[in-house]
C-alpha cells in the first residue's frame, strides 16, 4: 500500500507539474499577445511596418485568444476586422471548453500520457 501510495504521489506531483507548464504557457502567451497588439496599434498610426495578421493570430490560437480580444476592444484595433471579431472569441470559447475537459477529465489522460513515456 505504501508503494502504491508513492506511486500516485509521483503522479500527482507530474500531473501538477504539467498544470504548472500549461498557466505558464498561456500567461506567456497572453503577454506576448498584449504587446504584439499594441505595438501593432503603434505602428498603424505611424504608418511604421506592421505585425503580420497571421503572427496575431498564431499568438491567440495558443493562448492568447482572451488578452488580445480584450486589448484589441479597449484600444480600437482591428475592431472592424469581422476574421478578429469572430474568431477570437469562438478561440476563447475553445480554450475555456479544452479548460474544462482537462480540470474534468485531465487526472486519467495525464496519467496514461505519462505512463507512455515511462
Amino acid at each position: 500500500a505504501h508503494l502504491l501510495f508513492l506511486a500516485r504521489y509521483g503522479r500527482i506531483r507530474k500531473v501538477i507539474r504539467m498544470e504548472a507548464v500549461l498557466i505558464f504557457v498561456i500567461c506567456a502567451t497572453s503577454l506576448v499577445s498584449f504587446f504584439l497588439t499594441v505595438y501593432d496599434k503603434k505602428n498603424a498610426k505611424r504608418n511604421r511596418k506592421r505585425v503580420r495578421e497571421n503572427t496575431l493570430l498564431i499568438f491567440a490560437v495558443l493562448g492568447g485568444a482572451a488578452v488580445m480580444y480584450i486589448t484589441m476592444l479597449l484600444i480600437r484595433h482591428k475592431t472592424k476586422h469581422l476574421k478578429f471579431m469572430l474568431l477570437l472569441p469562438l478561440m476563447i470559447v475553445f480554450h475555456l471548453v479544452l479548460l474544462f475537459f482537462m480540470l474534468e477529465f485531465g487526472e486519467t489522460y495525464y496519467s496514461s500520457f505519462l505512463d507512455f513515456f515511462r
